[in-house]
């Protein structure tokens, strides 16, 4: 069986994995979590956007804290990709203008099983120094009682993030750059790629071993102004072509329920696409973003549970959408082959070959941010795995390694793997989010009564005397004060 066959043989398997197993399940558990929490996603967004904006609360006897919104900036850096750029436009190529309906009602739906993820991880994080640590790992041990569990997701997990991701967002540097190059002088350098890669390891190394809080800064830093670069060349774009605004939405809600796609089996396409690309974004249910809401420090863990949730709406319902408008107001060619250039297109019909070297800028922005979120989620797992130094330093060593190799190599069959090991990374996670909502919607309840009651909500452990594996969230830990970041 030759290397190409067999690439389309588990992209044919991926498809079938997540159509008819993974998507359903997220999608049935999303549900049932929105009822559950009386559609908390929604409900509670003005708590969203207040919590996002709090100040960190300096414990006694710790060092300083990662705040809210620094954990919301490194799942933001891993979940925006490339995926927010060519992802949906590939969605809208291959499933029409109604994929994007469906990715938006997927969204609002499953930031209930980001709510519910993420709670957890604040609920069961562990400390870590000055720090703290979290995840699906780490919930499966404490919560479940499954430590078998949470080392199949940390395995699972560092295959997915830090080896196959890391090496496609590398390439994926090296050919933005090497596509602006060819733009520019007419062709790419043979050396151009390596040095890259080399830049690209030094810029990383300088990131990672300085730690958690310098991650947790470069995020912050980056991901507002990659996000504004972006929001802001698409804003341009559907001004110049305000006209066709409101015929892209009819055509949107129209190609989502149509006659004519009914009867050529188009919706089925378009839920497809805008599901799966969709959550491929958002990573919403899959269990990557809660290894980051662990690291923040507050009062309560509903707080980062709704900041996390707010993570999936400013990647599905801002980004993606961005993205979504750009690609439809400029009357785009559909079809198998169209999706990975449809952005770019667009963006040079309408603004011209200038906007190309923009998103190049923005591509390097995003591609970079998410090597460094792909890397903080490997970490939080290693750790878990065992806690010797030189494992660290021996990981850190291998992430940079591969970081170099992927922008010098071709990643279209490690990128089809990633669709086969991220599969097994979620039903793992919902696995054990399952029964562990029960847990969070408790602590949620005992966040609204403190709300109601006109307070600043403050958990202890406490407050579920009855829930094992507890290990911060003293009460001891009630007395905090406000700091600035």
């Amino acid at each position: 069986m030759s290397m190409e066959s067999f690439n389309e043989g588990l992209a044919g398997f991926n498809n079938d994995l997540w159509l008819y197993l993974i998507v359903p399940v997220i999608a049935i558990l999303s549900l049932y979590f929105t009822i559950r929490s009386g559609a908390v996603q929604i409900r509670l967004l003005p708590d969203m956007l207040r919590a996002i904006v709090a100040k960190p609360v300096q414990e006694r006897g710790r060092g300083k804290p990662v705040s809210s919104f620094q954990a919301f900036a490194i799942s933001a850096a891993a979940r925006i990709g490339t995926g927010n750029i060519v992802g949906v436009a590939t969605a809208i190529a291959l499933g029409g203008p109604g994929a994007i309906f469906w990715m938006w009602l997927m969204g609002t739906l499953v930031g209930a099983a980001s709510f519910v993820e993420a709670t957890l991880a604040q609920v069961y994080k562990v400390k870590d120094g000055p720090d703290y640590r979290g995840g699906p790992a780490y919930y499966m041990e404490r919560g479940l009682g499954a430590r078998w569990m949470g080392l199949l997701f940390a395995v699972v997990i560092l295959v997915t993030f830090s080896a196959v991701f890391n090496s496609v967002q590398s390439n994926t540097i090296a050919g933005a750059l090497g596509t602006s190059v060819q733009t520019a002088f007419g062709e790419t350098p043979a050396w151009l790629a390596p040095v890259v890669g080399a830049v690209l390891v030094a810029f990383v190394a300088a990131v990672i071993f300085g730690g958690l809080h310098r991650i947790a800064h470069t995020a912050q830093l980056l991901v507002p102004f990659m996000v504004i670069i972006y929001v802001v060349l698409g804003v341009i774009v559907v001004v110049l072509n305000l006209d066709r605004v409101p015929g892209v939405l009819a055509m949107i809600v129209e190609h989502a329920f149509g006659l004519r796609e009914l009867a050529g089996a188009g919706i089925g396409t378009a839920i497809s696409q805008g599901v799966r690309r969709g959550m491929f974004s958002n990573e919403a249910g899959l269990g990557s973003a809660p290894n980051a809401a662990a690291t923040a420090t507050v009062t309560h863990p509903v707080k980062q549970g709704l900041v996390q949730t707010l993570g999936v709406y400013v990647d599905t319902l801002i980004v993606c959408s961005i993205t979504a408008f750009i690609v439809l107001v400029s009357d785009p060619q559909y079809g198998e082959n169209q999706g990975p250039t449809m952005t770019q297109r667009a963006l040079e019909d309408n603004l011209g070959s200038w906007s190309l070297h923009v998103l190049t800028v923005v591509i390097l922005l995003i591609a970079f941010t998410s090597v460094l979120g792909n890397y903080y989620y490997g970490e939080s797992n290693i750790r878990f795995l065992s806690r010797r130094r030189g494992v660290m330093t021996g990981y850190r060593i291998a992430f940079l390694v591969i970081a170099f190799l992927g922008a010098i190599g071709s990643v279209q069959l490690v990128w089809t793997l990633a669709d086969t090991t991220m599969a097994v990374m979620a039903l793992v996670n919902l696995a054990a989010i399952a029964p562990l909502s029960t847990v969070a919607f408790r602590v949620l309840r005992d966040f609204t009564r403190q709300r109601k009651q006109g307070r600043d909500p403050v958990f202890t452990r406490d407050l579920l005397p009855d829930v094992r594996g507890i290990e911060c969230w003293e009460p001891a830990e009630r007395e905090r004060e406000t700091v600035r970041d």
